[in-house]
């Protein structure tokens, strides 16, 4: 077969937000190694980029192209299964909802922890930094035991603690910037059962003790109300309980979904109701103690709701209280509509060299400004005097979240960062893996737009 008959003109690739979208000039679908190799050779006969995709639910320009797009969608089996190791290799593709919902039970496995949406590619997943909540507890990049990488001359090279050791740093979180995934081995654990508990309390108080909330738990996340003191504490914990957790009902999935959104779209002509909604959303869901026991994938796992702007930066954890409070005096004195919740998680640091969390234990402090019924919201604002406070406070951003920093900047966060570069020189010498936002990024030039 052909690489001109893989390849597809026309296609219009949109992330899972709307926020973002391209039209490269060809869209393949491969199936094997071999048809990788083949448009590699091809792109680089033809001088062009290369960016593959996975489920396209980073909310940023990461994946966007106008040369090639190489979606991972039919590059997805599983490959290898050690229960005595407790690993599993995969496909790049290879969805972690579909580990999570039959290979990983079926064999007595789970991941270690995991972020919010499994509908996400394995090599996603570690190429982007994702992350759960829990003070012993990294995010997903560091649980790689071994990849496989596609270089741009189509070659194969196996990267591992005692093979190519000295990239492993580098490869586990990419941002596809040095070659094409093929497969990952992943360090798994025994299956387990979460007991997930939900109870209010205050900025003020959990501030205070955040500590005896962090390290009390296996796994802690606090969602705060703008415009409120009111805050929801989740602890999660391993269990030998059996599951109970009941089905939602009708009202709450469907609609209590569309009335949320219809609610909030009203907002958007009065965006002085949003503190009155946000209010009135802590005071039928948030105010309640509520708990349940599940697997662990399901107690992981929650619902993003509907299409939404998100920025999330990491911080030092120390500096988790300085930063939700002068975001809350900000929002205090400009009186900015800001849309529940801001989510804060915490997570253990790492040797990756591009992980936010890359030696030091981290806060993760996510905003979000919903979209109903998928209409522009000002956020513009709210944005920029998140990422001032974060910045002014060592702040390093999700690397599939929406952020301006660029080079110079990553330079400074970054101990690693010109030992990555080198590296992804040597390994992607003439750029092919880069696009736009990654030519930003490494400080090459600025960024093209490809913003909805």
């Amino acid at each position: 077969m052909s690489v001109d008959s893989l390849g597809k003109s026309g296609t219009c690739f949109n992330n899972w937000s709307k926020t973002y979208s391209c039209t490269p000039e060809l869209y393949f679908e491969p199936e094997t190694t071999e048809e990788i190799k083949q448009i590699l050779c091809y792109a680089s006969e033809k001088g062009k980029k290369v960016k593959t995709v996975g489920c396209g639910h980073s909310p940023s320009d990461l994946a966007c192209t106008t040369d090639f797009m190489i979606s991972m969608a039919r590059y997805n089996r599983v490959l290898k299964i050690d229960k005595e190791k407790l690993q599993v290799t995969v496909q790049g593709g290879c969805l972690i909802k579909d580990l999570n919902e039959v290979i990983l039970p079926e064999n007595g496995m789970a991941f270690s922890t995991q972020g919010t949406v499994s509908s996400l590619t394995a090599a996603g997943v570690i190429s982007t930094g994702t992350h759960g909540s829990g003070a012993n507890f990294s995010n997903i990049s560091a649980s790689v035991v071994d990849l496989e990488l596609m270089l741009s001359s189509g070659e194969i090279i196996k990267v591992s603690n005692t093979e190519n050791a000295e990239l492993l740093p580098v490869v586990s979180l990419s941002l596809g910037s040095v070659g094409v995934i093929l497969s990952i081995t992943f360090q798994c654990e025994r299956a387990f059962n979460l007991h997930w508990k939900q109870y209010p309390d205050t900025l003020g108080n959990v501030m205070e003790n955040l500590d005896s909330y962090v390290d009390g738990c296996e796994h802690f996340r606090l969602i705060w109300y703008p415009h409120t003191e009111s805050v929801v504490c989740y602890t999660i914990n391993r269990t030998n309980q059996i599951p109970n957790a009941k089905p939602s009902w009708f009202w709450e999935v469907l609609v209590g979904y569309h009335l949320f959104q219809f609610i909030l779209w009203i907002s958007t002509f009065i965006p002085r109701l949003v503190p009155l909604i946000n209010r009135l959303h802590f005071t039928v869901f948030g105010n309640i103690e509520a708990e349940k026991v599940d697997r662990s994938d399901l107690i992981f796992n929650f619902d993003c709701l509907f299409k939404q702007y998100v920025m999330e930066w990491a911080i030092p954890r120390e500096k988790t209280g300085v930063v939700l409070f002068e975001l809350k005096e900000w929002l205090e004195r400009t009186r900015f509509p800001a849309h529940l919740p801001v989510e804060v998680r915490f997570v253990k640091g790492d040797k990756n060299y591009l992980s936010p969390c890359y030696q030091q234990d981290s806060c993760y402090i996510n905003i979000i400004m919903y979209r109903p019924f998928n209409k522009l919201v000002s956020h513009e604002a709210y944005w920029t005097a998140y990422q001032n406070i974060m910045a002014k406070h060592g702040g390093r951003p999700h690397w599939a979240k929406d952020h301006k920093y660029s080079g110079a900047e990553f330079q400074s966060l970054y101990p690693k960062w010109k030992e990555f570069c080198q590296a992804r020189e040597t390994l992607d010498p003439n750029g092919m893996f880069l696009n736009s936002n990654l030519e930003r990024v490494f400080g090459m030039k600025p960024s093209n737009s490809y913003i909805v």
